[in-house]
């Protein structure tokens, strides 16, 4: 699959973009969603992550969900998976993403890490190069300003797990060029998603709203006003959510709770968005969610 789509003026008119390459950065389970759901809609990815480990477990992941994906939705059943796994290179050095026309990152959620990783893309990478900043609550503004091209960076908040889920939140910094916003949209709706553009403020619209959600709902547990499956159940039963804010937390994986939670609260300087103290205690004690095995529910690791 090749898309063209006139994309910006360089300086030289307009150009056109072709998206055949995608890379991915960071192979834990954002990652390795957002590779297989390239993969499956026909995009060439290349996903680096620096621990070798990661990778490995990523490309066993991808099968696995590869599998589920086919039972539970008609539009996976006539996909091959040797085919889909031909499509992934797994490489260790960012130097692999040389050549690709776009960049989907989606390391931890925290600024020292994400910067260092934009320092290394910013000279190895094309100058047209787009990046798609897949963070929860760091600011897009601050990002691009370490880049080269500020105008080709904006954010991609995919929803978990995005094999299943279609919407995009799709966030405009300061400089995002609306050439980079038109390319990234049309890319998505490629994909099948569904992009929604915001502007850029910390949490933007999803993630301001849903971690104080998931935040207050630890809060009733440690209060003990409700067990966790009552807590679930209220939100499920009363206000038609497929999951409640505690499995969400969760699936999101509760360390990254917390640092959102710590950006948000940094960022705005509002105690309103201060962690409850039994998530601190909970991912103190590695009970991090379904990625652990343990959180507020148990989970079989081997899935």
């Amino acid at each position: 699959m090749t898309n063209e789509i006139t994309h910006g003026n360089l300086g030289i008119g307009e150009v056109t973009l072709k998206i055949n390459l995608v890379g991915v950065v960071g192979a834990g389970v954002m990652g390795s969603d957002v590779a297989l759901d390239l993969a499956c809609n026909g995009y060439r990815v290349v996903i680096v992550d620096i621990d070798e480990m990661i990778l490995d477990k990523s490309d066993e992941k991808m099968k696995k969900t590869f599998s589920l994906m086919k039972m539970m939705s008609p539009k996976y059943r006539s996909l091959d998976w040797n085919v889909i796994d031909e499509k992934i290179e797994f490489h260790t050095e960012y130097k692999a993403l040389s050549h690709v026309d776009l960049i989907i990152e989606n390391v931890t959620e925290d600024w020292n890490v994400k910067k260092a990783v934009y320092e290394e893309l910013r000279e190895v990478c094309k100058e047209e190069t787009l990046f798609a900043v897949n963070t929860s609550c760091i600011s897009i503004t601050k990002i691009a300003g370490l880049m080269k091209r500020p105008d080709n960076v904006l954010g991609t908040h995919f929803m978990n797990p995005v094999p299943m889920k279609t919407l995009v939140e799709v966030i405009k910094g300061h400089h995002t060029s609306e050439a980079t916003v038109e390319t990234v949209t049309a890319f998505l709706k490629s994909m099948n998603k569904v992009p929604v553009v915001v502007n850029d403020f910390p949490g933007f619209v999803t993630n301001r709203v849903l971690m104080l959600t998931i935040n207050e709902s630890i809060w009733l547990v440690h209060d003990r006003v409700g067990r966790p499956q009552d807590v679930d159940k209220i939100f499920r039963l009363g206000f038609g959510h497929e999951m409640g804010p505690l499995a969400t937390g969760d699936l999101i994986g509760l360390d990254t709770i917390l640092k959102s939670l710590e950006v948000l609260h940094d960022s705005y300087n509002d105690p309103k968005y201060r962690p409850c103290p039994l998530l601190r205690k909970m991912v103190d004690a590695g009970l991090l969610g379904k990625k652990s095995g343990q959180g507020f529910y148990t989970y079989d690791k081997r899935n």
